[in-house]
């Protein structure tokens, strides 16, 4: 029986959309849609402080403002601690996630002296805290893929980037699962949550493609399936820099079916489809752009 595709959005209600992030939407709406699949959507709001009172019905709103509705109700990841907990005590249980007694400045100076970049962690407290109180939680890399037969490299392909590859250990290290500060690492919930909506496709910005390789040795370690991924081109400042809600980029206004027209042709130059007539509406100009039953580029 073939697989039936299941895709999603996952904003983090950080803010309201942006021109990158419509990029992502469109292109994974339309992915969804020239497969025949469902396209669900996921506030991604774990990480608490930073979330905007009121984003992520406004996101919603916007989305809605530019046809792109999902085929299931929207799940919150603020209200999915305990999978998120009870995942975590799986692996403590199987001897793959450990206590993390380091602050902040002791890795810093760790990676001082080594000539790894400043995200990887050379499992300092992998055999032991050594009187340390525990901080956070992180998975141990080493011992997954030991226990697994899994390679030191983890190669997969994008379907749009080609042949990719990176070895989590030597790159990244043994990654965060739980936060210092008590909140879930991104890369635990979503792992759980793709796998709790049987997401089968993702369709995400190319500044995720690097989060892929942990996923994918997360994924193994907790028995979860491993989707398909393809990573879309960025949408990039004035300076060359990825357009983000960290550097200012602007949210869209979509209050006018115009507006919403006018950002959706925008979105759709960054993927190369064609642009549609402004005074289109944007479900006809979604009908237009499935029918071309183009994977995004």
């Amino acid at each position: 029986m073939p697989e039936v595709y299941t895709g999603r959005f996952a904003p983090s209600p950080t803010g309201l959309l942006h021109a990158g992030s419509l990029v992502a939407a469109l292109a994974s709406w339309l992915d969804a849609r020239t497969h025949g699949g469902q396209w669900l959507v996921r506030i991604e709001d774990v990480d608490t402080p930073r979330c905007v009172p009121g984003a992520d019905q406004a996101i919603l709103q916007q989305l809605a403002s530019c046809g792109l509705t999902p085929d299931s109700p929207v799940l919150w990841q603020s209200q999915r601690a305990h999978v998120y907990a009870a995942a975590l005590q799986s692996l403590v249980q199987q001897g793959w996630a450990y206590p993390c007694g380091c602050s902040r400045k002791e890795i810093e100076s760790a990676q001082a002296v080594s000539r790894h970049s400043a995200a990887f962690y050379p499992g300092t407290c992998r055999q032991g805290l050594k009187g340390k109180p525990a901080r956070a939680w992180r998975l141990n890399v080493q011992a997954v893929q030991q226990a697994l037969g899994l390679n030191a490299v983890t190669h997969w392909s994008d379907r749009r980037l080609g042949p990719q590859q990176q070895n989590v250990s030597e790159e990244v290290g043994d990654f965060v699962l739980r936060r210092a500060d008590g909140l879930w690492a991104y890369q635990l919930a979503v792992v759980v949550d793709d796998a709790a909506q049987g997401i089968t496709h993702v369709v995400r910005g190319q500044d995720l493609t690097d989060n892929t390789a942990r996923q994918i040795v997360l994924q193994a370690a907790l028995g979860l399936p491993t989707p398909q991924y393809l990573h879309t081109p960025l949408v990039l400042g004035a300076h060359g820099e990825k357009l983000s809600k960290q550097n200012g980029a602007l949210a869209l206004d979509l209050q006018t079916p115009q507006a919403a027209m006018s950002a959706l042709n925008a979105a759709a130059l960054v993927l190369d489809l064609p642009a549609v007539p402004a005074q289109t509406t944007p479900a006809h100009a979604l009908d237009e752009w499935t029918a071309l039953g183009r994977t995004p580029r």
